[in-house]
């Protein structure tokens, strides 16, 4: 490992990223640009950027083993010295990623914050494994990185600037989405009261049952709504009290597609599903929400004949499930403004064909991280967006 930064790599990553900048590009691919020139000049295993908000920090651009932590909640940084810099040995660091990405020869954790008229808006960590022990010089490159960040920032466009504590004052708006939510399980409900009411004497046994089978199961859908309103507009989320244990995450999964509408359910492919994983820690019946929210999603903003791919996965620390289509993709500097609430993109004409409140994916971080999981949105190749959900392993 060279003991010194990779001075060429730097000066060609400042060029290409100057380059952008000069051509009147930022946000967050330009961010990303930074954090691969971050690992790569300074020869780390992996990098990463968190963006703060008032009280926590959040994981919005990663590479090498920090990939995986793009969405991740993670604390905010304090720190009395006036060193814009600082190494930590991943032992002595209080924070539940940091101790999650330690394996192998991972060792030290080098982070800088990042500044943008006068505020703290973030901190860049680039981490190291045993065979180098960064240097002043490394401090220093990280430094310069890190102001670049903040002069990203500076542009006051294409960046998250997340605020997830911000309160909700429209209640015009507040009436919207909750008829929005709640107007297709009172339906259905309704008319199929309304036949079992008027056509009894004329329905079979087995009609009946299908009917008040029916009722019941979206019955239980609207509990569960009337739960993700209430976390939507509760300080901490904390609606329910379903206790949390390890749950088998494919056979949640599987008996979720279950209970989506026909329509949807039918464009849900199974076929990368693995036999089993090991068991996922969490609220199980959690599940059935997220994954409506996230095949919902996927739904308005893909072709009505193509598929909605599931898989799921595992790792040493995490099993995760992706839910990926084949639609008009997302926006690179979208991937996190898509999770604050009522948040939607510009209305174009797909998007009037499938109105939505823009509640559903600020629901799904809220309802994921109270398990100590984190949900992110990435672009796929050729075209498309996944949806990504992690939970800790049982």
């Amino acid at each position: 490992m060279p003991e010194r930064p990779d001075y060429a790599a730097l000066t060609r990553g400042q060029i290409a990223v100057l380059d952008r900048l000069n051509a009147g590009e930022a946000g967050l691919p330009v961010l990303h640009q930074v954090v691969r020139l971050a690992e790569e000049a300074l020869g780390g295993r992996g990098a990463g950027f968190a963006e703060y908000a008032a009280d926590h920090g959040r994981v919005i651009a990663a590479t090498g083993v920090c990939s995986r932590a793009l969405g991740r909640r993670v604390q905010r940084e304090e720190r009395a010295s006036g060193d814009r810099t600082l190494l930590i040995p991943l032992a002595e660091v209080n924070d539940e990623f940091a101790r999650q990405v330690e394996g192998g020869d991972l060792h030290h954790m080098l982070g800088a914050r990042c500044e943008a008229a006068g505020a703290v808006v973030g901190s860049l960590h680039v981490y190291f494994g045993a065979d180098h022990e960064p240097t002043p010089e490394h401090h220093a490159v990280l430094e310069l990185l890190a102001t670049m960040v903040g002069r990203l920032y500076s542009y006051g466009a294409g960046l998250p600037a997340h605020d997830d504590g911000r309160r909700q004052e429209d209640r015009d708006l507040w009436v919207a989405v909750t008829s929005h939510e709640l107007r297709t399980p009172v339906t259905v409900i309704k008319g199929y009261a309304d036949t079992l009411t008027n056509h009894w004497g004329s329905m079979g046994e087995a009609e009946r049952q299908e009917a008040v089978r029916i009722i019941g199961a979206r019955a239980g859908e609207l509990a569960r709504l009337v739960d993700r309103l209430l976390s939507a507009t509760s300080e901490d989320g904390e609606v329910g009290d379903t206790p949390a244990g390890p749950f088998d995450l494919v056979e949640a999964l599987r008996a979720a597609v279950d209970e989506l509408p026909a329509s949807l359910r039918d464009r849900v492919a199974l076929d990368e599903l693995p036999a089993e994983l090991p068991k996922a820690f969490g609220d199980r019946d959690s599940l059935a929400t997220i994954l409506t929210e996230l095949a919902t999603n996927a739904d308005k903003h893909a072709p009505t004949a193509a598929a909605i791919e599931l898989h799921a996965s595992a790792d040493e620390e995490t099993v995760t499930f992706r839910v990926a289509d084949r639609g008009a993709g997302i926006r690179p500097e979208h991937v996190e403004k898509a999770f604050e609430r009522y948040w939607q993109a510009d209305a174009g004409e797909h998007d009037r064909r499938h109105p939505g409140a823009g509640l559903g994916l600020y629901l799904v971080r809220r309802i994921v991280e109270r398990q100590h999981g984190w949900v992110s949105l990435r672009p796929r190749k050729d075209g498309g967006t996944v949806a990504e959900v992690r939970l800790p392993r049982g």
